[in-house]
């Protein structure tokens, strides 16, 4: 069960096996009995029954008219499947964001295959009825492969199930008597021992919610080569969140770019620790304490407290960042700007701008307990107002393709610029709101991050 839950699903030569074979499936329920020739049950014809050309003439009213039903019901299918979207995206806004265009077709296509599977039900044989029920599973999973494909931020089927496949990672043993060299930056007075692993290790952790009771779901956790080594030196630490629907394991995008970088600065590179701010990833408590989760206590508290009790971290503010993704990414803006003395930096990826769930009507009901006023006051532009900040690296990232969060990103980092923090602010040509997204803002802020921390020269 692990070996199949570990295997990917945004391989091509998988993607294009479920497509050719749902293509055929197409084909197949298209080309049902009442188009295919059957073999007549009499050696020869009756009184009456003409063979040869005519019969083959007579059959053909029939085979048109399956055509034109089976083409009714694919759709018949994609029809429900747009007005389903349309419910769903605008009506409800279920998804909080609309659909990319290569989601909807996805959906639509798969909706036409049901479409045509349920009429290829209807007065055929028991195994063509077999068919067209495995037909339906088939469109279904190969439109759930081709979606997540495209937004690529689950590369395994257990991830794609929302199943954590990372293994517990043991930690190294703690160091408190190394201390960082005084008055210089870590990257001019290390030097890398004999034997230090070339690459990086990550796995989960399972982190204590002593303070908040939160129901969080394992951590994700990556130490540079530079910390498993013998008295390795305090390093820096970036606290990472991702979107919803989501979990930690998404981020372990993050490790190769990570591992490039400590290459290039002889192992050395920030530990990344990414926390469950949801607890289920399809349930979103915004990040702030509520009945429905104290989530601004576990990070802030159970996080911290974990962090500096079980891990070879440097204890300035600025050796400390909090970063995030989509809904994760409004909730690194809102710790950040809340807690100064804690974190000293920020990169926000693609971040949403205010902590809603859906809509902001249904997150004053759901979160606030109907209290515009408690609302107003956990949006980070509130929050910023009511700050004065020094010496707060703060990086917005966004996809020029992103029409909803791109604004939003705008937005905040004028908020914080005008707060008193230290903004940048990069757009990614040809990105979206996907896992492309998350590669440009880690490829765009992690460098700057790294000069931060001391860990490469300015």
């Amino acid at each position: 069960m692990e070996q199949l839950l570990n295997v990917s699903v945004i391989d091509e030569p998988l993607l294009y096996s479920f497509y050719a074979v749902s293509a055929l499936a197409v084909l197949f329920l298209f080309l049902r009995a009442g188009l295919l020739p059957r073999r007549a049950r009499r050696t020869g014809p009756s009184a009456g029954e003409v063979s040869g050309p005519a019969s083959a003439a007579s059959r053909l009213p029939g085979r048109r008219k399956w055509l034109v039903t089976a083409a009714v019901a694919a759709a018949a299918g994609a029809l429900t499947g747009a007005l389903t979207l349309f419910v769903c995206e605008v009506v409800l806004n279920v998804f909080g964001l609309p659909l990319d265009t290569d989601t909807r077709i996805w959906v639509i296509v798969a909706f036409a295959g049901l479409g045509l599977a349920g009429v290829s039900m209807w007065r055929s044989r028991w195994w063509r009825k077999a068919v067209a029920v495995l037909a339906c599973l088939l469109f279904i999973a190969t439109a759930a492969l081709g979606i997540n494909a495209g937004y690529g931020l689950n590369p395994t089927l257990g991830a794609m199930l929302g199943m954590n496949q990372a293994k517990h990672l043991t930690l190294p043993k703690l160091n408190p008597a190394q201390q960082p060299g005084a008055g210089s930056a870590l990257w001019q007075s290390w030097k890398a021992p004999a034997g230090m692993p070339t690459v990086g290790r990550s796995g989960s952790v399972t982190i204590p919610a002593d303070a908040s009771g939160f129901h969080a779901r394992d951590a994700f956790l990556y130490l540079p080569p530079a910390a498993l080594v013998d008295n390795p030196p305090p390093l820096p630490i970036v606290i990472m969140m991702m979107g919803q629907p989501g979990g930690p394991e998404q981020s372990k995008s993050a490790v190769e770019e990570l591992d490039a970088l400590a290459q290039q600065n002889h192992g050395l590179a920030p530990l990344l620790l990414t926390v469950d701010q949801l607890g289920d990833p399809y349930k979103n408590p915004v990040c702030v304490d509520s009945a429905k989760g104290n989530v601004y206590t576990y990070v802030t508290t159970d996080v911290v407290n974990y962090i500096r009790k079980n891990l070879n971290v440097a204890t300035d503010r600025t050796q400390w960042a909090v970063a995030g993704y989509s809904n994760g990414g409004e909730c690194a803006l809102s710790f950040a700007a809340k807690r100064p003395e804690i974190f000293g930096s920020l990169l926000d990826i693609s971040g949403e701008l205010e902590p809603v769930d859906g809509t902001a009507a249904n997150t004053v009901k759901t979160i606030f307990g109907g209290s515009q006023a408690a609302f107003t006051a956990e949006k980070p532009a509130t929050i910023l107002k009511a700050h004065k900040y020094s010496d707060e690296l703060a990086i917005f990232t966004s996809g020029a393709l992103d029409s909803k969060y791109g604004p939003q990103s705008a937005w905040a980092e004028k908020d914080a610029k005008a707060a008193g923090m230290t903004t940048r602010r990069f757009v990614g040509p040809g990105i979206g709101h996907r896992g492309d997204a998350v590669g440009y803002g880690l490829k765009s802020g992690l460098p700057l991050l790294f000069q931060r921390f001391g860990l490469a020269p300015s």
